[in-house]
This record gives structure tokens, sequence and C-alpha cells, in this order.
């Protein structure tokens, strides 16, 4: 395991077979987990080129003019498609006030077949949540990239949370049942190219954590992306050719009873670097219906469950209507 700042860099070759390399890579992930949350994957197996394309298909599509994007905009309710700079300051999910972030986004999941929302939760009075994809006209293979992109991380993904899994001292398929029919979303953010530099407390995007399970996340290597530890200040995550961001959201840290963190981190403006950056986050999400509660290894007669069971999408809904509701 090698150290980038407090990120721990954890290879992933021949880490998910039995053996030596995955008994490592288990070593790794459960430190970093406890400590911080945070890791880079190296070894994950993800080819270049649909990395590359899904960059490229999204530049080209953030550069229509802005009446177009707004186009493939969400209607309210609906969390996927285009959405705007100047909607959202997500640092107001800690209750913290800054200016809106300095972005734009475009989302989407895996509800164009019904069949598969059904399976994933899709009820009445769900509809919203479950709506399809809002695909753009153009560029030609947007939708193509995507679906790609998004397919690829689930099998890591899934592949991630094995490795998880054994971390925890659990059988490396205990959340299979939990995550099979997932909610998750592909937001891939565009922090567009500044005239100077932003207004005071205002960032690429505010401070906060994910809300979710695990987040897998590309960026395009530009410095930007920092951490707060619980124990220190703010600090960068140095770019790593070809690796992926890992972090826990706070649903993991809630499943685990907080043996497990989920660490603050936001995106600044590096000082004379006001150029354009780009980054992928899978946000995963387990199945809507699936009952989050203390995992059996993170409790004992000493160690109580500290949070009541909940479901996956009572918990994402929650959060969502909070930034909503601060957003307004």
């Amino acid at each position: 395991m090698q150290l980038t700042s407090r990120v721990p860099l954890v290879d992933l070759t021949e880490a998910f077979d039995p053996g030596p390399s995955q008994d490592a890579a288990v070593d790794a992930i459960r430190e970093a987990c406890e400590d911080i949350g945070f890791l880079m994957i190296t070894g994950h197996g993800v080819p270049d080129g649909v990395v590359s394309a899904i960059d490229d298909i999204s530049r080209e599509f953030f550069s229509l003019p802005h009446e177009e994007k707004m186009r493939w905009a969400a209607r309210p309710g609906v969390f996927r498609g285009y959405r705007p700079a100047g909607e959202a300051a997500l640092a107001k999910s800690r209750d913290i006030e800054t200016a809106p972030d300095l972005t734009e986004a475009f989302s989407v999941n895996r509800f164009d077949d019904v069949e598969v929302a059904r399976r994933s939760g899709l009820r009445e009075g769900r509809e919203g949540f479950f709506a399809p994809n809002i695909w753009p006209e153009r560029p030609h293979g947007f939708k193509h990239a995507f679906e790609t992109y998004y397919a690829i991380m689930e099998d890591l993904t899934n592949r991630v949370m094995g490795l998880m899994a054994l971390a925890l001292g659990l059988d490396a398929s205990w959340f299979d049942d939990k995550i099979r029919d997932h909610i998750t979303n592909l937001t891939v953010n565009h922090y567009f190219a500044l005239d100077g530099p932003p207004a005071p407390n205002q960032y690429r995007r505010g401070e906060h954590t994910d809300w979710g399970s695990v987040t897998i996340l590309y960026h395009d290597g530009r410095p930007g992306l920092q951490i707060k530890p619980r124990d220190g200040e703010w600090e960068d995550v140095p770019p790593v050719a070809g690796a992926f961001v890992v972090n826990l959201g706070d649903l993991m840290a809630t499943w685990t009873n907080d043996q497990w963190t989920s660490t603050l981190h936001r995106v600044v403006v590096p000082d004379g670097d006001t150029g354009d950056r780009l980054s992928i986050a899978y946000f995963h999400q387990p199945a809507y219906d699936a009952r989050i509660e203390c995992i059996p290894t993170c409790t004992s007669p000493e160690e109580l469950p500290r949070y009541p069971p909940t479901t996956s999408g009572e918990w994402i809904l929650s959060m969502l209507r909070k930034v909503q509701l601060k957003s307004q």
C-alpha cells in the first residue's frame, strides 16, 4: 500500500480472486475505510477507451449553447438530466452557507427499462424517482458512451463491494442481495472555465459528504479535490494517472455503526488555475427497499447499534429533500 497524502493507493490487480493479492487489498481497504474513508484504486481493469469516450462526449455536450442544454433539464422531482450552474450549493446539506457551486452536471440511472425500474422499487407514488433517463439529441453517441461507462462501473462496484464485505469479516457475497437492484446515479460534473477568481466563499463543489454507500470517481487529472479528515485540516488529493478515487458515503458509515467513516470533501479553484475540469461520479446506492441496519460484525454487547433501521430509498430521499428545501 502506497500513501498519497492520507489517501492510500491500492492495487486491485489479482485482488478479486482468493490469494495473497486479495488478502493484501482487503487489509488495505479495511485500514483506509476505518481511517479516512477514501482510497485510490489501480489495477481495476476499466479500459482507457471507455473512460476517454465518456470524457470526450461529455465535454462536447457541455460546450453546447445553454438554451439547448436546458432542453434536457429535469422537471422537479426527477433526479436525472441536465442541471445548470447556479442551482445548488452542496454545502447547504451540511447547514453551511456558501455561494452557488461553480459546476453544471448531467445525471443518468438505469430505469429506461420499466421492468428494471419495477424490480428496483418502482411503485405508485415513486414515479418521479424512477423516471426514465433524459437523453439529449446530440452529440451523437452520448447515450452509448454513458450506458457503456455505467455498465463498467456497475461491475467494478459489485466487485469492490465484495472486497469490502471481506474487510468487514463477512462472506464476499454478503451485499449481493442488497445491491442487485441498486438505484445508482451516474453524474458527470463539468467545472467550467472561469473568467477570474471565484467569489468569496465560493467553490466548484462546496464541502459535503456523499450520501450513499460507495462513490467511484474519475476526474481528468486537474487539481482541486480536497478532503478534511476528522483530525486534520483541508488537504489536497493529488491526481494519480489511471486511478479511480473511491470514497464511502454516509449510508455506509451508518451501516457499519461508524466503524467506517464518511469524510468531508470539496472541490476548490486552485490559485491561478481557473480552467475547466471534468469529473464522473458513480454514486452507488443499494436497492430502494433494501433494509439498512447495523451490519452483524459491527455490533457487540459493548458496541450497540447507534442508528435505527431504515431503507436505502428512505435514506436517499431524506437527503435529497433536505438539499432541495435548503436550496430554495
